[in-house]
């Protein structure tokens, strides 16, 4: 039975296209001006409170410069510009979709918080209709860091924010922030790793963000995350592709791969020049997927019907930051007339 999930990421507020694509309302951006950074507090001036309500009733209304100048707050001014930006790379897209792509073609400008929530909320809507908890769990690559524990043969990503919070005693009220404060030692964290066993516990639990996944090859999570890479790529190329896991890069005829964050990028780079890797370097890499096309035609010529090899690596402090955009620009694909 298809899910509701990540209810947070606004998916519920939006509406599709014919072409399954997400097109915005004006609850979506309502739902902007109601987090704590837009919403009015007691100190708020009568300039930026009008402004506040005036977006309520009418969230696509012009706002001058005039009228953003006078806005008493410095630091609400610059919010204010900060989601006006943005709101203008929305309304000027036909799809959040569109929205999305349409950051990397130059340079980027707009802060990684709301890069992250567009993903979050188009992953969502790839998603939709799913069932399988490890496809969930493995989708929150997509928008949220990780942090990677690599001992005894296992690969582990439990959420880094998640992580950090329980280090800081924070997930234990107060008697765990005193602990931290008193510089006495912490037990280790301790998350469980979703499995066959707990997986439907996932559906009670999407917004916590407190499974761990298992990326060793053969296990369920790295199949999921390459089921939802090929989800990703159908949904905004429009073109059938198949990616599975492999244990390593054996091919003579290597023509094309992509990295899925900076680490994996730079590190295939060097092996596919056959630059000497250092082994610690190379221990970062966590997994390995092979991306086929079904139709060789929409390749560029010049590698037609070669796999694609894409990467997944942590950096030097175990963090993983999946760059899903890295799925969009660097595919071979040909030039569409």
């Amino acid at each position: 039975m298809a899910q509701d999930f990540w209810r947070n990421c606004g998916f519920h507020l939006l509406e599709r296209d014919a072409a399954g694509r997400l097109v915005l309302t004006d609850d979506f951006l309502r739902a902007y001006l109601l987090r704590p950074e837009l919403r009015p507090i007691d100190e708020s001036g009568p300039r930026e409170r009008g402004l506040h309500a005036a977006l309520l009733a009418d969230p696509r209304r012009p706002v001058g410069a005039d009228e953003l100048a006078a806005i008493e707050d410095e630091d609400a001014r610059f919010n204010y510009r900060v989601l006006l930006d943005f709101r203008a790379r929305l309304l000027a897209a036909d799809t959040l979709e569109a929205c999305y792509r349409a950051i990397f073609d130059g340079e980027v400008t707009l802060p990684p918080l709301f890069i992250d929530q567009l993903a979050h909320v188009i992953v969502r809507n790839v998603l939709d209709g799913v069932d399988d908890p490890f496809e969930a769990r493995a989708a929150e690559l997509f928008f949220r860091e990780q942090k990677a524990s690599v001992e005894g043969g296992q690969i582990l990503l439990a959420d880094l924010e998640t992580v950090q919070m329980h280090a800081s005693g924070s997930a234990y009220g107060s008697l765990g922030r005193l602990i931290v404060e008193a510089q006495s030692p912490l037990k280790a964290v301790h998350l469980d790793v979703i499995g066959e066993d707990n997986g439907a516990l996932y559906w009670l639990r999407d917004q916590r963000h407190d499974f761990v996944l298992a990326l060793n090859h053969g296990r369920p999570g790295a199949a999921a995350l390459a089921r939802v890479i090929a989800r990703w790529v159908r949904h905004f190329a429009g073109v059938e592709v198949g990616v599975d896991p492999v244990r390593e890069i054996r091919d003579e005829r290597w023509a094309w791969h992509v990295g899925l964050d900076r680490e994996s990028s730079a590190l295939l780079n060097d092996l596919w020049r056959g630059v000497e890797v250092e082994p610690g370097r190379l221990r970062r890499l966590l997994a390995l997927f092979r991306l086929g096309f079904a139709d060789p035609a929409v390749m560029r010529a010049d590698v037609a019907g070669r796999p694609v090899y894409l990467a997944l690596a942590m950096d030097e402090e175990g963090v993983v930051r999946m760059k899903p955009q890295n799925l969009l620009i660097n595919l071979p694909l040909a030039a569409r007339s």
